[in-house]
């Protein structure tokens, strides 16, 4: 009788050790392990960004547009050649779903003129980070390295009487004196010294009508023995795609400076036209 309950009960250990290795198996599958502690959830992506595809850009632009940015399109008296202005030159790209873009050079009497567009698509690779908020950093890098001068505080007013008084000083002190030469304007060749004296509408600064966000940025340089070129640049961001504007003009005569206000207008309206048409 005891060797009988000495084998009942050994078959009975080893049912018991059968079934804990049954279920522990079960515990290491890979479906449970996919997601600890939350079986059964996926992990949900960011979303995607509104564009999935971009502009041909040298259509972009209209043949109208183009005669106000490049005046001297109109001067050129070849059929051929003016059409071949017209159309613009792709620029270099590897990838025409991500950046694409088109440039336009264009010599008159008095000036040359240059146009670039560019539009790039943003794409996020991490799913964690939507594509919208991929192209919001990059606007934020390239807006930080345009190095905005801070809007300036001082009302028109104030700015007319303290130059007005200047002007005023400035004459008293050479009447004088007794000078006899007319006192000599500031130097324009210093682009600093350009963009602080401009008014506060035509500084450097962001623009909040273009766009999800948006910056112009304003230069004046000086090549030495040649005329000075300005050059203005809008750029401005739309869901994943920012778009970038570069227009500059360089007179033939030394001593003439662009005019800001003209070639920001021209500018400015390009870029609500491309912004237009992005959004169908």
């Amino acid at each position: 009788m005891q060797r009988k309950a000495y084998v009942t009960g050994t078959a009975a250990l080893l049912a018991a050790l059968l079934a804990g290795c049954t279920g522990g198996s079960g515990d290491d599958s890979p479906t449970d392990n996919a997601n600890p502690g939350n079986a059964g959830t996926a992990t949900v992506a960011a979303q995607p960004g509104k564009y999935r595809t971009l502009p041909e850009p040298c259509g972009a632009v209209s043949h109208d547009t183009l005669d106000s940015l490049l005046p001297g399109i109109q001067q050129i008296p070849d059929t051929d050649q003016q059409d071949r202005a017209y159309q613009g030159e792709a620029t270099l790209t590897y990838d025409t779903d991500r950046k694409v873009g088109c440039r336009w050079k264009v010599e008159a009497a008095d000036a040359t003129d240059h146009l670039l567009i560019d539009f790039e698509r943003v794409v996020s690779y991490d799913n964690a980070v939507s594509d919208d908020t991929e192209a919001e950093q990059l606007f934020a890098d390239r807006q930080t390295a345009a190095d905005l001068p801070e809007p300036s505080t001082s009302s028109p007013t104030a700015t007319a009487t303290s130059s007005t008084t200047a002007s005023a000083s400035a004459a008293a002190k050479a009447t004088t004196s007794g000078a006899s030469e007319p006192t000599s304007s500031a130097s324009p060749s210093s682009s600093a010294s350009a963009s602080a004296s401009a008014p506060a509408d035509l500084q450097p600064r962001t623009l909040d009508d273009l766009g999800d966000e948006a910056y112009l940025d304003d230069q004046l340089s000086n090549s030495g023995s040649t005329a000075e070129q300005r050059t203005v640049t809008v750029v401005f961001r739309t869901s994943n795609v920012i778009v970038t504007i570069e227009y500059d003009e360089q007179p033939t005569a030394i001593g003439t400076v662009p005019d800001s206000k003209e070639m920001q207008d021209r500018a400015r309206k390009l870029a609500a036209q491309l912004a237009d048409s992005l959004n169908g």
